[in-house]
């Protein structure tokens, strides 16, 4: 229990820092793209656009935290409830509300350091009140569609938010979302984590699928629109009904007369997570250092994706 909740709390330090630097990068290549386009009349396509982002240091830094953030998340889902597991996830925007404050000089006000607050106390409770991971990994059906839904997810995320001008941004950041929660619910699934076992495992290629879909869908959403209503959207999605699905499916439990302390630990840690969300701002201009604001972040929500 120790270890899987040290493991839990090493991913959402790894995954919130890495969406800072994810953030920077993006809206570095949105200025840099409006810029080519003021100056030569022209503008990259989507996959121009992503190719950019993804080529770029900070978003590479980014991925770089969250792959080691994956792998705490993944040993941490071997062993502790996955309700557990996302709460921390969801905690993750709470460390980059905090990191955010150090790289980007940004100002946290009274009521952004509540919300870390609530969320800290969030996963303080689910500490004390979890029990054990539950022993199921699904039957042979479920674990066939789980590789079939996460290509679902990114095939429909992908093609509707492209064809979406307004709410583009939550749409994506949704898709993203629940790209990350399978990702989750698929490592779960797998009845052996070894390595010549995964290729005969179907959850296996959901993993990867989901997983690197949900990066294409994320640096769409941070490009389309309000980071905030990305960021939000993303939190609530990867985070809510992969814990109920585990409960339900999975046969994850709380500690005897702790599901109500549980449940409330839960619902903080994804409330706070949710009123965190402005802190995905990491691009916005000004954010860093220019002292409008007193330092805080704007938001840069027109800043649109190609």
């Amino acid at each position: 229990m120790v270890a899987g909740l040290a493991l839990a709390l090493c991913a959402a330090v790894c995954m919130g820092t890495a969406t800072v630097f994810q953030a920077l990068g993006s809206r570095r290549t949105a200025r840099a793209d409006t810029g080519a386009t003021d100056r030569a009349g022209g503008a990259r396509g989507r996959w121009g656009t992503v190719v950019a982002v993804l080529r770029g240091w900070p978003f590479l830094l980014g991925a770089g935290l969250d792959t080691a953030g994956f792998g705490a998340q993944v040993g941490a889902l071997l062993l502790v409830p996955l309700f557990l597991v996302e709460a921390a996830v969801a905690a993750s925007l709470a460390v980059t509300a905090v990191v955010g404050t150090f790289v980007l000089k940004l100002r946290l006000r009274r009521g952004e350091w509540t919300a870390v607050a609530v969320v800290c106390l969030g996963l303080a409770t689910l500490a004390v009140s979890a029990g054990r991971e539950g022993d199921g990994d699904g039957d042979a059906a479920l674990r066939a569609a789980a590789p079939v839904a996460a290509l679902v997810v990114v095939a429909v995320g992908w093609f509707v938010g492209g064809r979406l001008r307004r709410g583009r941004a939550v749409v994506l950041g949704a898709a993203a979302g629940f790209s990350f929660g399978l990702t989750a619910t698929a490592v779960r699934l797998l009845p052996e984590v070894s390595v010549l076992a995964l290729p005969a495992q179907p959850a296996a290629y959901a993993v990867v699928v989901s997983g690197l879909g949900g990066y294409l869908l994320l640096v769409q959403a941070l490009q389309s629109g309000s980071v905030t209503a990305a960021t939000a959207a993303m939190v609530i999605c990867e985070t809510v009904w992969p814990g109920v699905f585990g409960v339900l499916w999975l046969g994850d439990t709380t500690r005897h007369g702790y599901t109500g302390l549980a449940a409330a630990g839960f619902a903080a840690c994804v409330a706070g997570g949710v009123a965190l969300a402005r802190f995905g701002e990491a691009g916005g201009d000004g954010a860093a250092g220019s002292g409008t604001g007193g330092g805080e972040p704007v938001e840069a929500g027109e800043t649109g994706g190609a």
